[in-house]
């Protein structure tokens, strides 16, 4: 099951759609069993907008009951990352910034992050890139021109934003940040 809704690109427009048309966010089948009947089962509140006023916040995100098995699943819109806290433009800020030859220090001065959070993101996309390259090539035979991590990654940034890469993960059963 796809985890990312790709439609949504702003908080806005989540906020929106989740009142028009929250239909647009019904998984097809449970993640857990497979059946085919989910039924809405209300929101959670999410912490997802960053901005200094936060006027946002909490910010719903649709539930999902399965009828079948009883547990709940979630959809996110492509603006708020399923597993962090911070958005994707600042993770893609970090990620550049460390792709491009700033050190770990500088990185983590610039960004105003902790080092060791660079450090981790870091880390895990380092960690994962044969797997998350060999399904981005697949996709996009451009990438596949690419020898190393820091190539291939500098390429795909320059394709498409970090965003968009870990929704095309997600689709392919992925378990993105």
């Amino acid at each position: 099951m796809r985890r990312i809704v790709r439609a949504f690109l702003s908080l806005e427009q989540h906020l929106r759609s989740i009142v028009s048309t929250p239909q647009s966010y019904r998984p097809s089948h449970c993640p857990h069993c497979g059946f085919g009947g989910l039924w809405a089962h209300g929101f959670y509140g999410r912490k997802a907008d960053r901005s200094s006023g936060a006027r946002l916040n909490p910010v719903p995100v649709a539930r999902f009951c399965c009828q079948s098995c009883g547990r709940t699943c979630s959809r996110l819109p492509l603006c708020i990352c399923p597993r962090r806290w911070y958005a994707w433009a600042l993770q893609q800020l970090v990620l550049s910034l460390m792709l491009f030859g700033l050190s770990l220090r500088s990185t983590a001065k610039v960004t105003g992050l902790s080092r060791n959070t660079v450090r981790r993101w870091w880390r895990w996309l380092r960690e994962r890139t044969p797997v998350f390259a060999f399904l981005l090539r697949s996709r996009f035979p451009e990438l596949g021109r690419t020898t190393d991590t820091m190539s291939f990654w500098q390429a795909c940034l320059a394709c498409m934003p970090l965003c968009m890469a870990m929704a095309w993960l997600d689709l392919d059963d992925l378990s993105v940040p």
